[in-house]
């Protein structure tokens, strides 16, 4: 499908090709649940996608993952290569490094901000030297650089029914609430890396620290403590997607059954979480695969009505217009696709 996509989306140019398939290809190994989102976009607006995530990734790669071992300085070099690949990229339009090359184009098909770039890159870099987050004030003024700019970065790829700047605090609002849902889940990952994003002041409210939290990973034993942390944490992420949906009916209608799935699936990582005790610490808790495919048919059966609605006028809608994230076990084999979201 990625000639399609290329094809549909007008881009001709071999390197350039090149470079939005490298892009594919990174969403497609490390994105899962975005990357199955993205399948339900206009053919012709996903390499654009696969360009802003497959350069988040990239970048993420490099703090978290460049190579074993590699010490923070070897990690800021890096950074600071790619921020001077970026900023020219930005300025030419065009990089020798495919990840950029492919983003840079994107930035200019569909006017985005580049200051949104910079705000990425920025919490990028303090991910090298900040590990801990006293307040939630604090994570949120992080997450504005690692996660709400993302959002901002989709809208003109998504489209909208309002002036985009209208539907930018919900694009915003639901970039953050998809990384927190990940926060939650990587919190022994994230551990292991030495950092911390459960907010402090969160934590010491139930007896928590970052000595426990280590205890705990260690000895694979958990603590009523830190479920009740976690428990608590879970309840504040489920707030900012209450926020945060109402957005999408502000959004280009072919594009948002791709952002309802979107807001499903990273919400079922929440029902995951507290289906398995919270024992986040402890194992990677994961959506299960009969949920995924029934919220995909679903976002497929909303694509079709959305395209017949553009051809043929509006039907209808419900009278409800977020996602419902229901616990995993609402899921009973034999539920109808509807039960994933009751949105139109």
């Amino acid at each position: 499908m990625t000639d399609r996509e290329l094809a549909a989306a007008g881009i001709t140019d071999p390197a350039l090709r090149a470079a939005y398939r490298h892009c594919r290809a990174l969403n497609a190994r490390h994105g899962r649940t975005y990357f199955l989102a993205t399948r339900l976009l206009p053919v012709e607006r996903r390499s654009a996608v696969h360009a802003l995530y497959g350069f988040a990734r990239w970048a993420d790669d490099i703090v978290d993952c460049l190579a074993s071992g590699a010490g923070a300085e070897v990690r800021a070099r890096a950074l600071a290569r790619l921020q001077t690949e970026l900023e020219e990229g930005l300025r030419r339009g065009g990089s020798g490094e495919p990840v950029v090359h492919a983003l840079a184009d994107t930035a200019r098909r569909y006017a985005i901000d580049h200051a949104h770039f910079r705000d990425f890159m920025a919490a990028m870099r303090s991910d090298l030297v900040v590990t801990a987050y006293p307040t939630y004030a604090d994570l949120r003024a992080y997450m504005h650089g690692s996660a709400a700019v993302i959002g901002l970065e989709m809208l003109p790829v998504l489209g909208t029914v309002v002036p985009r700047e209208e539907a930018a605090p919900y694009a915003a609002a639901l970039g953050v609430a998809f990384q927190l849902s990940n926060f939650l889940r990587d919190v022994g990952e994230d551990l292991d890396r030495g950092r911390v994003y459960l907010p402090g002041d969160l934590l010491a409210g139930h007896g928590v620290d970052r000595e426990l939290l280590s205890w705990s990973r260690a000895a694979g034993r958990p603590d009523r403590r830190i479920t009740a942390a976690l428990r608590e944490f879970e309840a504040l992420i489920r707030g900012v997607y209450r926020s945060a949906v109402p957005g999408i009916q502000l959004l280009d209608p072919v594009a948002r059954p791709c952002i309802r799935t979107a807001a499903v699936l990273y919400g079922g990582i929440l029902d995951a979480v507290a289906r398995d005790g919270y024992t986040v610490l402890h194992r990677r808790s994961v959506v299960e695969r009969r949920r995924r495919a029934v919220v995909a048919v679903d976002g497929l059966v909303r694509v079709a009505a959305a395209r017949l609605r553009a051809r043929t006028g509006p039907v209808p809608r419900p009278a409800t217009d977020g996602p419902r994230f229901l616990p995993a076990a609402a899921l009973a084999p034999g539920t109808a696709v509807r039960s994933a979201e009751e949105v139109a």
